[in-house]
């Protein structure tokens, strides 16, 4: 390499000089070609006639027609040579521009091919070794200088390590992750400039390359890993994250698991969410829940029949069904009054299901008394949800409490109703979600690239009781989001936290949609507080004097 670099390095000295003659002695190269072109004989006339007409018979002939009756030719051999001299120059101009396209462009291929010579010789041959590392049965004959480029062995060569003047080093794998192959690739991203990963193998590599503190093999680790997040790599990709230090790799994987946890459930990711993770996907407001609150608890129950009967490998339709026959099995031996989730196989548990949002479950009577006939969730968990409802209702009906007066973005955030709804293909829409609101009875309508709030009172059937007082309030989130076919999302909008007053069967637009930026199956969930917060002393459970 150094006797390349040298030969590079004269070249483009030599190039330099000759732009700096070419640039301040223009006009003497004119003036001292004109001189060597100057007669000094007949025949040299000729000559450079010849050589600037093509020939010296083309010369000749070209001179004896200039030089007809009454020309002088002494005149015409001087403007023929003159004409002949630019013709000269033209022509060592554009060789002179050739030459330098051509000088320059083998020097890119020289380096790229340098490149590979550096890769082929040195680390795959290990021509000049000066080191040996063995590792997992594998040996490498490798060159300190490149490995100094790790932080791992520049702190062993440097230091006062006894490792720093030994030629052969014994390396210790404390990761399970590292095998072989990854500390190949590793070892060879020091002798090249670009790495291709395998994104099956790229954890592998994530792992060597901390291990030997290659920082740009890392990052390129990273980046890899956020562009191939799907349902059968997210959970190895996020915890990776947390055990490697990935922090912006970590969150992808979290928004990912929360935007497709409920709109793309997937057998495989069930049986690969641990408990830990799953209870942050269900404590989260972010959490994108198609529905309503009862199918955030029916996916909770799949998961958990995944995670204790891990062997099972049905359909995704069979699933529901396969996990009620199950539960209802275990429940025979149970005695009366406990649920599954105080027991021990269920224990583990508990801290999952203690993030359901329990009051937006019993707000409907059939999802009430199925979760009452699953017997899971432990009865006094239950007796105070239903202690919470009764209260709120009353305060709706008797103390005209008429919603949220402020945005308090803590309580929306923890206790607000989170449902959802899939929009397939372009249209019109009208629905509601099912549970009782005390008395607020909301339609959604999407038409014309409009979302449509409107408080129903008397010109829409409904189900159960409505309100009629003259002004409700509610607290909401709106957020729309369309994903790709591995779930990667490719378009998102949010209206953020908002106050809406309505008045009886009043409507209000409250997003309206740019329709080159709609890509469909569209996704809508929402976050809705309906009543105003709880007073402490019906959370304390203290109850009123009469006189109060």
């Amino acid at each position: 390499m150094g006797s390349l670099g040298s030969r590079l390095w004269r070249g483009k000295e030599e190039e330099e000089a000759e732009e700096e003659e070419g640039a301040s002695g223009g006009e003497g190269q004119r003036a001292a070609a004109a001189a060597a072109a100057a007669p000094s004989s007949g025949a040299s006339r000729g000559s450079l006639r010849g050589r600037g007409g093509g020939g010296g018979g083309g010369g000749g002939a070209a001179k004896r027609k200039r030089g007809g009756p009454g020309g002088n030719d002494d005149d015409d051999d001087t403007r023929s040579e003159e004409e002949e001299e630019d013709g000269d120059e033209e022509e060592e101009e554009e060789a002179s521009e050739r030459e330098e396209r051509l000088l320059n462009t083998p020097r890119r291929k020289k380096l790229k091919c340098t490149s590979k010579y550096i890769y082929q010789t040195l680390f795959l041959n290990g021509e000049n070794s000066d080191i040996k590392i063995c590792a997992l049965g594998e040996e490498w004959n490798l060159h300190k200088i490149y490995l100094c480029q790790s932080g791992y062995f520049s702190s062993m060569f440097r230091g006062s390590w006894k490792e720093s003047g030994m030629d052969t080093i014994e390396l210790e794998i404390p990761d399970q992750n590292i095998d072989i192959e990854a500390l190949q690739v590793a070892f060879g991203s020091l002798y090249r400039d670009e790495v291709l990963i395998n994104p099956s193998r790229v954890i592998a590599l994530l792992a060597a390359a901390s291990m030997l503190q290659l920082d740009g093999l890392i990052l390129q680790c990273g980046e890899t890993m956020k562009e191939t997040i799907n349902a059968k790599t997210v959970c190895g990709y996020y915890n990776s994250a947390g055990t490697y230090g990935l922090d912006s790799l970590k969150k992808k994987c979290l928004e990912w698991l929360l935007n497709n946890l409920m709109t793309h459930q997937s057998i495989e990711l069930f049986k690969e969410l641990s408990i830990n993770l799953m209870k942050q996907l269900i404590s989260s407001s972010n959490l994108f829940v198609m529905q309503v609150e009862m199918d955030v608890y029916t996916a909770l129950k799949k998961w958990m029949f995944l995670q204790l009967v891990p062997s099972w490998n049905g359909s995704l339709k069979q699933l529901l069904s396969e996990a009620d026959a199950w539960f209802s099995k275990r429940r025979k031996d149970f005695e009366d009054g406990l649920s599954f989730l105080e027991s021990e196989q269920g224990h583990p548990f508990l801290t999952v299901f203690r993030h359901l949002r329990l009051q937006y479950i019993v707000s409907d009577l059939a999802s009430a008394r199925i979760v009452e006939r699953d017997s899971l969730i432990p009865a006094e968990w239950l007796s105070s949800v239903y202690k919470q409802q009764w209260f709120a209702m009353l305060r709706a009906e008797q103390d005209n409490d008429i919603g949220p007066q402020e945005i308090n973005k803590e309580e929306l955030e923890r206790n607000s109703m989170r449902c959802g709804r899939k929009l397939a293909k372009d249209g019109d829409y009208c629905w509601r979600w099912t549970g009782f609101n005390f008395g607020f009875d909301l339609l959604v309508t999407y038409t014309n690239r409009y979302i449509v709030f409107k408080r129903n009172t008397l010109n829409q059937p409904c189900s159960g009781s409505v309100s009629l007082q003259p002004r409700r309030n509610i607290a909401f989130r709106l957020r729309l989001a369309s994903f790709d076919s591995s779930g990667k999302l490719i378009g998102s909008r949010t209206a953020g936290y908002q106050m809406l007053t309505l008045e009886k069967d009043q409507e209000q637009v409250v997003m309206n949609l740019d329709s080159r930026l709609l890509t469909f199956p569209l996704y809508i969930c929402c976050n809705f507080l309906y009543n105003s917060p709880e007073k402490k002393r019906e959370l304390d459970g203290q109850p009123e004097t009469l006189e109060s």
